[in-house]
């Protein structure tokens, strides 16, 4: 809960990226306030009911989704992240590398209030992903994945 510290932050990026990598919207969901304000990429959202249709419809696009996210900075109530994700859109079968940056906002219990998303997507052939259960993607500690 606020004030983080960077141990704080760190644990609460890391529960993030477990959660979205349940792939499960009640879990994802329930880290927010009810009214909780959302922009990602260009569709804005408010409350949990909202956050978990859209996460629905999201993952029943993007099939073998594996996020991973890192820590970029804190404040008392806020954290900001780097992320990369791969996934193979049910649309086209091809396989895309999402890259992007969120800023949360917390309130006083540790629910996130707001989530503010900037992400862009680039198209991948299956053998360049490294977002996988069989690599270490802590080698890529910086957060930038430029590889």
């Amino acid at each position: 809960m606020p004030p983080f510290t960077e141990e704080t932050a760190r644990k609460k990026v890391q529960a993030a990226e477990d959660a979205w990598n349940s792939l499960d919207p009640m879990r994802v969901a329930q880290a927010y306030t009810e009214d909780s304000m959302w922009r990602n990429r260009s569709t804005f959202l408010q409350g949990r009911p909202a956050i978990q249709a859209f996460l629905q419809a999201k993952w029943s696009r993007e099939q073998n989704y594996r996020l991973k996210k890192h820590y970029f900075t804190h404040s008392d109530n806020k954290i900001a992240v780097t992320f990369q994700y791969e996934y193979q859109s049910t649309l086209d079968s091809k396989w895309y590398r999402a890259y992007g940056n969120e800023h949360w906002t917390f309130d006083d219990a540790g629910y996130m209030k707001e989530r503010n998303a900037s992400i862009n997507d680039v198209e991948i052939a299956e053998n360049e992903r490294f977002i996988s259960d069989e690599v270490n993607v802590e080698r890529f500690s910086s957060g930038t994945f430029l590889g």
